[in-house]
């Protein structure tokens, strides 16, 4: 069951480390592995918390594996994405 919004959905959660950060000919990426995610809703809170960064313009999430591409006009700090991550109620894998 997810437990961050309850929600009944069947838990599949799915346990990893961040995969990679590189600069796209369009501005950053950060790839971050979320680890309690179950559902779209869960989905929704993670894109929220991490598009209130600044300078964060796009948030792509696979629940299926819990990937989440963070795309930016400028490298965003580590800290700041694991906290917006926590904000949400998830934490990175």
């Amino acid at each position: 069951m997810c437990t961050a919004c309850s929600c009944s959905t069947t838990d599949t959660t799915t346990n990893a480390t961040e995969a990679s950060a590189g600069t796209t000919r369009a501005g950053h990426r950060r790839e971050l592995i979320v680890s309690g995610m179950t559902c779209g809703h869960c989905v929704s809170s993670v894109s929220e918390e991490l598009q209130k960064l600044d300078g964060v313009r796009e948030v792509d999430v696979d629940l299926a594996t819990g990937a989440v591409t963070v795309h930016s006009d400028e490298p965003v700090p580590a800290g700041a994405l694991e906290a917006a991550v926590h904000e949400a109620g998830y934490q990175l894998a």
